[in-house]
């Protein structure tokens, strides 16, 4: 009976899969297709795949299922716009991204498909590892030079994200200060040098300082052991609540008001906001 219920879900999930499939490709179809898909490319839609992508991230930190289901949705929509775009020119569909992940998941879990034995996670990681750099071409990650490694991160994580794993990695070679005050003197040596390129130097140049001025900045986070990612979304979060509690008191737009009168609605949204429960400042 299980095994019978079993199978009837997963045709109805391959049912709904199909449906998705067949709208996706009729949002592409030249013949009453939808303006807007119609001019999409893969590169133009990049964006939304990393917008789906922490709305779903935002959605489980939420725990509201209906809404992870939801943002679930619109980020395989995503996977199967990409796979419609690249089908219409002739170099894979959906088909070929599905099976290449399973025969990926196969190979990478030879003590699960095979008959390799593994005593705890990091084995489990090790070999996944292994075999990767195998796939690729490429040495052993023990063996791999460490730039390669970073580079890596720096071409597919988010730059934040990125930047923590390479100081990490860096300072696990011994390519880091002594002491904590060596940080704090590289991030003033940044600051100073970002105020001179803002005065003198061509906008390329202020953005390479501003660069390693947030890199500092990171290496500040990483000594006192701080998650940039979450102080930063935090502080995000603190600035809408302050403009919200701002809104809720005004009888029209903030625009009209005067920049002090404005600092004045932040200072009482902000005293607001710390009294009340599980909030910081």
């Amino acid at each position: 009976m299980m095994e019978s219920n079993q199978n009837l879900q997963n045709a109805e999930t391959l049912a709904a899969l199909q449906e998705l499939i067949d709208v996706v490709a009729k949002l592409r179809s030249p013949d009453g297709g939808c303006p807007w898909d119609l001019v999409q490319t893969p590169q133009t839609l990049i964006p939304y795949i990393i917008e789906e992508a922490y709305e779903v991230v935002d959605a489980i930190k939420s725990g509201d299922q209906n809404a992870i289901a939801e943002e679930l949705g619109d980020l395989l929509l995503q996977v199967v716009l990409q796979s419609q775009i690249a089908s219409e020119y002739s170099q894979f569909s959906l088909k070929e991204v599905a099976q290449g992940i399973s025969q990926k998941l196969i190979r990478r879990h030879p003590h699960v498909f095979g008959d390799v034995s593994v005593q705890n996670v990091d084995e489990v990681r090790q070999n996944w590892e292994q075999i990767k750099a195998a796939e690729k071409g490429e040495p052993s990650p023990e063996n791999q030079q460490l730039s390669a490694k970073l580079s890596r991160y720096g071409r597919t994580l988010p730059p934040l994200m990125a930047a923590m794993k390479i100081s990490h990695k860096a300072a696990a070679v011994g390519f880091e200060w002594e002491s904590i005050d060596g940080v704090w003197a590289k991030f003033h040596e940044e600051l100073a040098e970002l105020q001179t390129a803002l005065a003198e130097e061509t906008p390329d140049r202020q953005e390479a300082e501003l660069g390693d001025l947030l890199f500092a900045i990171l290496q500040i986070a990483r000594w006192y052991h701080l998650d940039p990612s979450a102080a930063l979304q935090g502080t995000n979060q603190r600035f809408v609540q302050r403009l919200q509690k701002m809104e809720a008191v005004v009888d029209r737009p903030l625009s009209d008001y005067s920049l002090d009168e404005l600092e004045a609605l932040w200072q009482q949204a902000k005293a607001q906001l710390a009294q009340e429960p599980n909030q910081e400042l």
